[in-house]
């Protein structure tokens, strides 16, 4: 791991722990939730937003005014408000996609949920997606929170990440095996 990659991790996490660690408790942890859930969807939505907390050039207070702007228009709670424009206010906005993840990863652990990612070579039916969780559930002893993607170039089949394990089930990787097996045999 390079060095900036590192202290930014770091950063975010002493950011997501004091976070986590204020709201715990049922009511705190639910907001908590849908304020993470909100901004990493306006992130993932908005350039001009990544553009912002990535930005030198802007100010701590054009920083702060936006971040606060964009808080009010979300309706984020007073915490995540405050710590967001803490962060602007020490220029750390820029690790705010760290932040959620930390802050996802907490949340879902303090939940008894695990995520698992997984990509198909087709988009996953309802019924597909609920199964394939129901079965990751009995396996890992946890509730399992599929991050689903498509990847064409898998051909058919699954590849699945839990944690540190991955399960790849895909056409992609079994001709891929079988071209290796044709190496050997010559």
């Amino acid at each position: 791991m390079s060095e900036p990659v590192s202290i930014s991790a770091g950063v975010a996490a002493r950011y997501a722990a004091a976070l986590f660690e204020l709201s715990e408790g049922d009511r705190g942890l639910a907001a908590l939730e849908a304020d993470v859930t909100a901004l990493q969807a306006a992130l993932d939505a908005s350039a001009d937003l990544r553009a912002m907390i990535a930005s030198p050039v802007l100010t701590r207070a054009d920083q702060a005014r936006a971040i606060a702007a964009v808080a009010a228009k979300m309706g984020l709670g007073t915490l995540t408000a405050n710590t967001l424009a803490l962060m602007a206010q020490k220029r750390r906005l820029h690790v705010l996609p760290q932040l959620l993840a930390d802050l996802t990863a907490r949340i879902a652990e303090a939940k008894g949920e695990v995520s698992a990612e997984v990509a198909s070579a087709a988009p996953l039916s309802p019924a597909q997606a609920a199964a394939l969780a129901e079965t990751l559930s009995a396996r890992v002893g946890k509730t399992v929170r599929l991050k689903t993607t498509v990847d064409e170039t898998l051909i058919g089949g699954l590849v699945v990440k839990v944690g540190s394990r991955m399960i790849d089930t895909s056409v992609k990787a079994k001709l891929a095996a079988l071209q290796n097996a044709m190496k050997e045999v010559r």
